[in-house]
This record gives C-alpha cells, sequence and structure tokens, in this order.
C-alpha cells in the first residue's frame, strides 16, 4: 500500500523529511478494524514525532493521528461495528499512523463518523474532540451541565483544541468560557464557536481579565506556552482553582502553585490506549456523543485549511502551518485511499 512518512528526524524544509513509501498492508489483530482511509487531519504531535523521533534502523515511520474511513475488514474479537461503516477516530501513538491507504485501529477507540459531515470535515475532530473532552470532564472535573457562576480561561482559544473545547463547555456546561486570542481574526473566531469573552494572551492574563470584569477564575486550560503564560495563570486562578495543561512544562517551577492550593493535570488523550486502561472505551463513546451533538447542530467542524489529497507536497505544506504556530482550527487533506 501507498503511505507518507520518514526514515529519520528531519527539519521540515529538507526533501527527505517526508517521503511516498511503499509498505505492507497492515493485518487486522483481534480487536481491531481494516480502515480505508478518506481523509486526515495533521496535529501539532505530528511535528513533534516527525522532528524527534527516530524509526528503528532501516525503517520509516508512518504519521497521523486523526481519521476518517470505511471498515473493509474486521478483527476475530469484534463486536461493535461492521464492514461498510464509516468511521473516524484518532488511533494511537505507539501504532503506526493514518497517513497510508489502509490502517488498522483498535475499535474501542472509534466511533461512526458524523453523517453530516463531508470526510475531511469530520477527520478534523477525533484527537482534539477527545483531548477538549477529557480535558474538560475527567481532568478538570466539570459535571455535565454544571459550571454555574464559575469561569473557564482557555488560552489559545483558536487552536485546534481550543476551537473544540470552547464548543463542548457552552455546549454541555453552564461555565462562562474566556478563550485567548492576539489577532482580529482568531478573536472573530473564538466569538463565532461561542466564547463568552475573548481577552489577548500578548497581554498579561490577570490584567486583561481584570479590565473585562472578570477578578479570577476556576478553570484553566493551557493548551499553547503555558510556561511563558505561568505567573499570569496562576494570578488568575482564584484559590483552590484548577490548571490542565497539554503542552511542554519544562522549566517551569510548579511550587508556586501552593500558596493557592492549585492543582495541576496533565491531559494526554493517548494515555488510554497507551496503556490499554480499563476504560479505554470511553473515547468510542465520547467519539459518539460528539458525532451526535455535530448531526443535531449543537457543534461544528473545526476544519478550515483544506489542502487537497494527502501527498509529500501538500502534508509538507500542512507541516510547516503548524510548525508556524499561526494555524486557525484544524488543517485536513484527502486520503490516499479516496
Amino acid at each position: 500500500m501507498k503511505a507518507i512518512g520518514y526514515r529519520r528526524p528531519l527539519a521540515i524544509e529538507n526533501p527527505e523529511s517526508l517521503e511516498e513509501l511503499e509498505l505492507p498492508a497492515p493485518i487486522a489483530g483481534p480487536r481491531d478494524l481494516l480502515v480505508r482511509v478518506k481523509a486526515i487531519s495533521v496535529n501539532p504531535v505530528d511535528t513533534k514525532v516527525r522532528k524527534g523521533t527516530a524509526p528503528p534502523a532501516g525503517q520509516a515511520k508512518v504519521l497521523g493521528w486523526d481519521a476518517v474511513g470505511r471498515v473493509e475488514a474486521l478483527g476475530s474479537a469484534v463486536t461493535q461495528f461492521r464492514v461498510g461503516d464509516r468511521v473516524y477516530y484518532a488511533g494511537s501513538l505507539d501504532r503506526a499512523g493514518a497517513n497510508s491507504e489502509l490502517h488498522t485501529v483498535d475499535e474501542r477507540i472509534v466511533a461512526l463518523a458524523p453523517q453530516s459531515l463531508s470526510d475531511a470535515d469530520a477527520a478534523a475532530l477525533p484527537l482534539t474532540s477527545i483531548t477538549a473532552y477529557e480535558l474538560l470532564f475527567d481532568r478538570l472535573g466539570v459535571q455535565p451541565g454544571g459550571g454555574s457562576g464559575q469561569a473557564l480561561l482557555i488560552v489559545g482559544g483558536a487552536g485546534g483544541v481550543g476551537s473544540i473545547l470552547i464548543q463542548l463547555a457552552r455546549k454541555l456546561t453552564k461555565l462562562q468560557v474566556i478563550a485567548t486570542a492576539s489577532r482580529a481574526e482568531t478573536r472573530r473566531w473564538c466569538l463565532e464557536l461561542g466564547a463568552h469573552l475573548v481577552i489577548d494572551h500578548s497581554q498579561p492574563l490577570a490584567a486583561e481579565l481584570r479590565a473585562a470584569g472578570v477578578p479570577g477564575v476556576e478553570f484553566v486550560a493551557g493548551l499553547t506556552q503555558t510556561p511563558s503564560h505561568f505567573s499570569q495563570i496562576l494570578e488568575a486562578l482564584k484559590p483552590q482553582g484548577h490548571l490542565a495543561v497539554i503542552d511542554d512544562m519544562a522549566g517551569v517551577n510548579t511550587t508556586a502553585m501552593m500558596m493557592k492550593s492549585i492543582t495541576l493535570h496533565w491531559e494526554l488523550m493517548f494515555t488510554r490506549p497507551l496503556f490499554q486502561t480499563t476504560d479505554m472505551g470511553e473515547q468510542g463513546k465520547l467519539l459518539a456523543h460528539v458525532a451526535a451533538l455535530v448531526d443535531a447542530g449543537e457543534i461544528r467542524s473545526t476544519a478550515t485549511t483544506h489542502l487537497g489529497a494527502l501527498g509529500v507536497k501538500s502534508l509538507r505544506e500542512a507541516h510547516q502551518l503548524l510548525e508556524s504556530g499561526k494555524t486557525l482550527g484544524k488543517v485536513v487533506l484527502d486520503g490516499l485511499g479516496r
């Protein structure tokens, strides 16, 4: 089968950073679906793995942890899906990615794709939806339908995770949703998605909140450049507040959280499939919930940039966009298996 991958970590400008590959078709394990990939999206994790993880000597690594496709074959123990089902999922970091014609994935982290979306628009949702959903409900501990009188600050509201977190928090909780954005287009995007308020993260966050009439917040989602915002996040958080992060916290002195008894939560959506946790199936369930919300018109796809068919050139462009730090929403491509 055809795939796009790499053989050694290189800067994206290097012609060998991504290349077309011919690989054996994957074989479904007992609980796996064999999927013909129809569309994919690109996430920051793709660029981080490409730059920092070397494949075993003589082998190539395929990236891609967001996919929509049709089920072509079932593992012997599969119970939830049938051949022909149109599915969407994010996959697992310890398995080959979906930038290929065919892909295998554990059925427990898969759901039927939203019927109202195109393949590409649906491909924008799995990884970021899982991240946002787990961060909001499993890490921060907000109860569905709860949060009345409390506020959530989303640092980096216009990115992939922020774009879906804004929507989930508005539709599924009573929280005041405050996003950060620094450009006119990203401010408009956050407001369109449902943020009650948008503040400028190029300015001191706590001061921006006070100027907007918000003395403090109970919850913060640190989605980007958390170390550079850390002191302002602590100032903005109320005593006994909660901070959930998805990015690198290297060099941050977390003991500064002690005086306010702030709780720090890490969110990595790959944890459940990586460790085969007993509640691994929750990811499939939450994706089904997100699909239902989409089809009911409650939330929308966060796809904003469609780069055409997956290929070396288009995937390199997607990586360059992600590495620029200026993306709005999600970057999507049609799959090799179309």
